[in-house]
């Protein structure tokens, strides 16, 4: 759909809702609104939810409740919002694997489609980081391609889940790179991480925010970031180009979805209201602190359902490709 004819299309709903609905809408916020994370606490998708749903709520003069329920990738909570009474009262902290990666990776066993949720607006992009526990011995990425080249399948990488953004990029990294290594999946960042400074697993793949308190600290290594240019935080970590992998340039994101059928008026007011936030010198000064960037969808750098839609369907074809070159699957 063009963005004229969706711009028409919204209009076109707010004309037909019933005076009922019209009514609802027009009190719309009368009460809290539920953000559903669907991931554990202490992840990615769980720290920048939290920092939008505060600013959402102070915006939209009604309490903004997260609440983390997290497991199949994320499927779970996603599915739950798309199943939702479509009021506006209940919301999804997406991630590039709920909206995008999981639909290839789980092909008919998706819960939900495409158009069971509506986007709401992009509110950050997140590079990974490559990383490895120190009691691996691998300290650089050269390191890491030599110890998997020695014993092809006997090193092991973890992630937050399967199909999240994590497993894609070790997938295709896998690819480029001519490698073989064992994913070990975790039910989120925060388990992972705690197996990888522990030395349970030897490398592992993960969003900056959650892993950069551990890098920091010493407790684990950081030997790449997946983003085209270094990341300032980190600026002694090379990209995955600078350690030669060509042209490689993935980045993870993070969303506000409703259930479809949620009024325009609705989806307008909160896409207005995300806009707000993640458009702001605030906002990227608060994210900037955990390596993560704004939206920039719009020309004032922010995001808006429109921009957010045909962003969703954009990544949903570039993830299906990768996940087909990876045979990233859970079936």
């Amino acid at each position: 759909m063009t963005g004229w004819s969706r711009r028409q299309a919204l209009g076109l709903a707010v004309a037909g809702l019933p005076l009922s609905a019209q009514a609802a809408t027009e009190t719309w916020p009368s009460r809290p609104i539920r953000m559903i994370i669907p991931f554990p606490p202490g992840g990615t998708t769980d720290l920048m939810g939290r920092l939008l749903a505060e600013r959402l709520s102070a915006r939209l003069g009604q309490p903004v409740v997260v609440e983390n329920r997290g497991g199949a990738g994320g499927n779970i909570g996603a599915d739950a919002v798309a199943k939702s009474p479509p009021d506006g009262y209940t919301l999804v902290m997406c991630s590039i694997g709920t909206a995008a990666i999981n639909y290839a990776a789980y092909g008919a066993d998706m819960p939900y489609k495409p158009q069971d949720l509506a986007a709401i607006g992009l509110a950050v992009r997140v590079p990974n980081l490559v990383l490895a526990s120190r009691d691996s011995g691998i300290t650089d990425f050269a390191g890491l391609l030599a110890a998997a080249r020695r014993s092809p399948g006997r090193l092991n990488y973890g992630t937050s889940g399967i199909g999240g953004s994590p497993h894609a990029c070790m997938e295709l990294l896998k690819v480029r790179a001519g490698i073989d290594i064992t994913h070990v999946p975790f039910r989120g960042s925060g388990p992972m991480l705690t197996e990888l400074v522990a030395g349970r697993i030897q490398t592992a793949m993960d969003n900056i925010p959650s892993a950069l308190n551990f890098v920091r600290d010493g407790q684990i290594r950081a030997l790449a970031v997946t983003s085209r240019e270094r990341v300032p935080l980190l600026r002694d970590v090379p990209t995955l180009v600078e350690a030669g992998i060509a042209d490689f340039d993935a980045t993870a994101w993070f969303g506000l979805q409703a259930p479809a059928a949620t009024p325009a008026p609705v989806i307008l007011r909160l896409g207005a209201a995300v806009d707000e936030v993640v458009s702001s010198e605030e906002w990227a000064r608060q994210i900037g602190a955990f390596a993560a960037q704004p939206p920039g969808l719009t020309a004032r750098g922010g995001s808006s359902p429109e921009a957010f839609a045909d962003f969703i369907a954009a990544e949903i074809t570039r993830w299906a490709e990768v996940a087909r070159a990876g045979n990233i699957s859970v079936r």
